[in-house]
C-alpha cells in the first residue's frame, strides 16, 4: 500500500533539537547503557537463541518455556526481530505457553538467502522447524508483516494452526486503500522520497543505535521497555564488508523498499518485481485466505490519528463475516506497535482469547 512506501519515514521522525549539553549528557548515558548491557544480551542469546538449517536458510529463532505446553510461534514485524517479545515474554510463559520467535530473512540473526524467496517460503521454514520439533499444531502470531506471514502460514498449512494472533497485519490486504485516481500522485511522492533518502552507514555500533534512539521512537523509554529496544538493536546492527555498520543490511532490498522503481513495482506491478518477498507480501489477500475460516483469530487493531494502517472498517467487515471465530480488539489512541505501547493490555487480551478457546488452562 501507499503507506508502506513511507514505512520507515513515518517511524523515523526527527525529534526537536535539544540543547547541546543535554544531548551530550544523554549520549554519554545511552552509550554507557548500550555497552553495559552487551554481556547480558550475549548470555540471554546463548540461553534462548538457536539456529535451524531449513531448505531455504539457516534460520535463527528464540525459544522460551516448557516444550510440553501449547506452542506459540511469533513472527516479528518489518526490520524488527524475535527480541520484540522481550518485554512481555515472561508473562506469556506464565500462561503455560511454549514460545518460539523466529527471525526471517535479513532480520535479526537470519541471513538473506541467495534464493529469491517469498513470505510463503518463511511459512515453509516455520513448518520445517515445527516438524523437526515434532510439534503438530501451534498458535501462530505476528506483528505487521509478521501478521501477513502468519496468514500465509494459515493459507499453506491450515491443519497446523490452532489459532491466529494478528497484530495490525495479516487481516487486511496491504494495498486495499490504494485508489486508481491517486496512482500518479503516489508514484511521484515515492520518487521524491527516494530522491531525498540517504544511505545510513555508521562508524561503530553505538552510532547506529544512537541514530535509531533519536529517530525510531526509542528516546524517552526507560527500564525494561528501553532494554527491549537495546536488545532488539543488538540484533539489527551488523558490520558490512567495508568494516562499517548498518541497520538490517540488505533487508530493504529484500522487501523491495530500497528504490523507487522496486517499491512502485511491488505495489502496482508485483509480477515485475525483482523480489518475491516484497511482492508476495503485497499480493496476499486475507479476504480469500479466510473465506472458509474455521480457526479462532484475535485481531489486535490500533486506532489513532497516527495509525499507519487504517484497517478498522475492513477488520469490522471480516469479523462480521466470521463472527464465531474472530475477536476484533480495538485499541484507541494507539499507534502501529500495539504490544509496545499497551503491553499489559495485550497480554491480558491474549490470555483471555486463549482461555476462551481452551488453548491454555
Amino acid at each position: 500500500m501507499k503507506k508502506n512506501i513511507i514505512l520507515l519515514l513515518s517511524f523515523m521522525v526527527y525529534l526537536p533539537t535539544k540543547a547541546q549539553t543535554n544531548a551530550s549528557s544523554d549520549s554519554i548515558a545511552q552509550r554507557n547503557l548500550f555497552q553495559s548491557l552487551q554481556p547480558e544480551f550475549e548470555k540471554y542469546e546463548k540461553q534462548h537463541g538457536n539456529y535451524i538449517q531449513t531448505n531455504n536458510v539457516n534460520m535463527h529463532y528464540l525459544e522460551w518455556g516448557d516444550k510440553k505446553n501449547p506452542t506459540l510461534v511469533w513472527i516479528p514485524g518489518t526490520y524488527s526481530n524475535g527480541y520484540e517479545l522481550y518485554e512481555i515474554i515472561d508473562q506469556l510463559v506464565k500462561m503455560n505457553l511454549h514460545v518460539i520467535a523466529i527471525d526471517y530473512y535479513g532480520h535479526g540473526f537470519t541471513p538473506i538467502s541467495k534464493k529469491d524467496l517469498s513470505i510463503y517460503h518463511v511459512a515453509d521454514d516455520i513448518k520445517f522447524l515445527l516438524d523437526t520439533k515434532k510439534i503438530k499444531k501451534a498458535i501462530i502470531g505476528g506483528w505487521s508483516r509478521g501478521g501477513t506471514i502468519s496468514s500465509a502460514f494459515y493459507n499453506a498449512y491450515p491443519e497446523m494452526v490452532q489459532a491466529l494472533i494478528l497484530e495490525d497485519g495479516g487481516s487486511v490486504a496491504w494495498d486495499f486503500q490504494t485508489k486508481a485516481a491517486n496512482i500518479a500522485k503516489d508514484i511521484e511522492e515515492t520518487k521524491q522520497y527516494y530522491t531525498n533518502k540517504k544511505t545510513m552507514v555508521f562508524d561503530n555500533e553505538f552510532d547506529a543505535y544512537w541514530w535509531m534512539y533519536n529517530n525510531w521512537g526509542i528516546k524517552g523509554k526507560e527500564k525494561e521497555k528501553l532494554k527491549k529496544e537495546i536488545f532488539t538493536s543488538y540484533a539489527r546492527i551488523k558490520k558490512n564488508a567495508s568494516g562499517k555498520y548498518e541497520i538490517n543490511p540488505g533487508a530493504e532490498e529484500l522487501t523491495g523498499e530500497n528504490s523507487a522503481e522496486e517499491n512502485i513495482a511491488i505495489i502496482y506491478t508485483p509480477f515485475t518485481s525483482n523480489t518475491a518477498f516484497g511482492a508476495s507480501t503485497h499480493q496476499l489477500n486475507p479476504k480469500i485466505i479466510y473465506r472458509n475460516l474455521n480457526k479462532p483469530v484475535l485481531i489486535l487493531d490500533p486506532v489513532s490519528k497516527n495509525d499507519w494502517f487504517d484497517f478498522k472498517e475492513e477488520n469490522d467487515r471480516l469479523t462480521d463475516e466470521h463472527k464465531p471465530f474472530i475477536v476484533h480488539k480495538v485499541y484507541e489512541n494507539t499507534w502501529h506497535g500495539v504490544k509496545d505501547e499497551r503491553p499489559n493490555e495485550v497480554v491480558k487480551d491474549i490470555k483471555t482469547f486463549l482461555l476462551n478457546n481452551k488453548l491454555i488452562k
